[in-house]
């Protein structure tokens, strides 16, 4: 397999979170991040498996900019030489548009792709936990995986699912590729507690290249500003499921549903014939359908991906503007304030807040137990108030303990009559306890 050079790439900013995974943001990214823009999540599969070149490279490019003109970063995210990328540059975008053997990375195999300095494209699910380690909320996508059909038999269901049920991601897609098990999909969504929201004028569940499945969406969203507020209140009830806004494919470009119906069966037949099984099986069947229909479903296909960006752009650009607001948070009246003020409810009868602040009314020194209660206390040691006469080892065993900041301590004069230092005590000059016994 061809590895990619970074000798001529753009400019890389080089970040670890605090899930210790180490992440390259291009540059364009972690500007953005750097000036809080609203970022826009993209897989890489649709352009190693989804569809051919030079097609997939025009439509990235196309859907980049697309999010761009809304106001909002682009960041196509994929591993390349091993290392999890945010944000690729138009170099890179071809290398993948272009290269043959991209492994199709999903959660169970970022890990090995990583290991082994390979190039991965990642899939909905493996884009989902790359969002959530950079701090992307919105991530937007042409359709998510299912259960696929025959799948009570085969138990061939997409990690996407349980992986949107896991992670606190908003994705915009054009409802589940129609060439799935779309009620048991819905169903599976439901018992991993993913919220499931049309988007436009109606609650019908889309089905990729045709605007209804004959399946209702549980809510329904009619603008960005609604979508962004739905996933801001997830946030703030510190949800661990993600959220599927399902966008139907642009009027003028939706299928016939028979055709499309037909076509499916078809292609699973022959899928069945050669024993395509696994993750081989979606790319298998989007391109047969795409033969059996002339390429009109290409061309839907396209159509919906850059429809779908337009608002993810919008709902990132919303979400953004929502959490900047500081009436926002008073309208909603859960978790922490941005005043930091902890307020009542008249109406619910209960404190909404976690920490209070410095004009709050309650003594942070003394705590009130009425019934039974555990406080528990912290006290850290300030250096200034903190001498000893021993050596530093002792203070960091002593600092281990306590959990105080280990520093080079000042050393005082050991007394004539003293022996033994015992460890630094409480108080607000701290000095050496002689040994009380005299040699």
């Amino acid at each position: 397999m061809a590895y990619l050079s970074r000798a001529w790439s753009t400019p890389l900013c080089r970040f670890t979170s605090r899930h210790f995974a180490s992440l390259v943001y291009s540059e364009e990214v972690c500007q953005a991040k750097a000036d809080k823009k609203p970022i826009v999540a993209l897989e890489s599969t649709i352009i190693t498996h989804g569809m051919p070149y030079p097609k997939n490279l025009e439509t990235a490019l196309q859907v980049e900019e697309v999010i761009r003109e809304k106001g909002a970063i682009p960041a196509t995210i994929a591993i390349l030489k091993g290392q999890l990328t945010v944000g690729l540059s138009k170099t890179e975008l071809e290398y993948l548009a272009k290269a043959k053997g991209v492994v199709k990375a999903s959660r169970r195999d970022m890990a090995p792709v990583m290991a082994n300095k390979l190039d991965g494209a990642t899939t909905v699910a493996g884009t989902i936990i790359a969002s959530e380690l950079a701090g992307i909320p919105v991530f937007v996508t042409g359709g998510i995986g299912g259960v696929h059909r025959e799948g009570h038999n085969t138990m061939d269901v997409s990690a996407d699912l349980t992986e949107l049920g896991r992670r606190r991601t908003l994705v915009v897609c054009s409802g589940v590729k129609s060439i799935l098990d779309i009620g048991r999909t819905l169903e599976y969504l439901e018992t991993q507690g993913v919220t499931v929201c049309s988007f436009g004028d109606s609650q019908d569940f889309p089905a990729f290249y045709t605007i209804k499945s004959g399946f209702k969406a549980p809510y329904h969203v009619s603008d960005a500003t609604q979508a962004a507020r739905v996933l801001y209140s997830s946030h703030k009830l510190q949800l661990s499921s993600g959220i599927v806004i399902a966008v139907p494919v642009p009027i003028e470009h939706a299928m016939d549903e028979n055709m499309i119906e037909a076509a499916i069966k078809s292609a699973l037949l022959d899928a069945n014939k050669l024993g395509i099984q696994g993750k081989e099986v979606t790319p298998f069947l989007l391109a047969a359908v795409s033969k059996a229909t002339g390429g009109e479903s290409l061309a839907a296909n396209i159509a919906l991906i850059k429809n779908n960006a337009r608002i993810g752009a919008d709902i990132a650009v919303q979400f953004q503007r929502l959490r900047n607001a500081d009436d926002f948070d008073n309208d909603f009246n859960i978790g922490n304030t941005k005043t930091r003020k902890c307020k009542t409810d008249t109406k619910r009868q209960y404190h909404t807040c976690a920490e209070t602040g410095g004009n709050s009314n309650v003594d942070n020194g003394n705590v009130l137990v009425v019934g039974g209660s555990n406080v528990d206390r912290m006290f850290r040691i300030i250096e200034e108030n903190v001498r000893s006469s021993n050596s530093e080892r002792v203070w960091r065993r002593w600092s281990r303990r306590t959990r105080a900041p280990v520093r080079r301590m000042h050393t005082g004069t050991p007394r004539a009559s003293g022996g033994s230092t015992s460890k630094p005590s409480a108080g607000n000059d701290l000095h050496r306890r002689p040994n009380s016994r005299s040699k």
